[in-house]
């Protein structure tokens, strides 16, 4: 089982007035930015009803997600871009301050009381 899909963004176009990044252009119902100081630990969970998408705008991270007897342990930089499929628990350890945006194909509320976060 594949635990993490490395992706591309849909496009980008440069120019001399700048740069423009499209991440997707359908498939996810909420996207956040997320922005971790260097040295922090985040995750720890896996989403049961959601595909997550990220893309990194600034910074580093090492990421590891493991399922069953499968463990990965992935390093990642600005610029690049990959998805983590349902069931695959992950944890992300910040090497320098970061921002990502971060998409979910369904959103993580569930209810007004329970998210699609789940630890065990």
């Amino acid at each position: 089982m594949e635990l993490i899909k490395i992706l591309e963004p849909d496009f980008t176009f440069k120019n001399d007035s700048g740069l423009l990044v499209q991440l997707v252009h359908d498939g996810f119902k909420q996207v956040n930015t997320i922005f971790s100081q260097k040295g922090s630990v985040r995750g720890g969970h896996y989403h049961k009803y959601n595909e997550e998408a990220f893309y990194i705008i600034t910074g580093s991270f090492k990421i590891t997600v493991w399922k069953d007897d499968a463990k990965e342990t992935y390093e990642f930089h600005a610029g690049e871009m990959f998805l983590i499929n349902p069931y695959v628990f992950h944890t992300f350890e910040y090497l320098e301050d970061t921002w990502l945006v971060s998409m979910y194909s369904n959103g993580v509320e569930l209810d007004a009381n329970t998210k699609d976060i789940w630890t065990e």
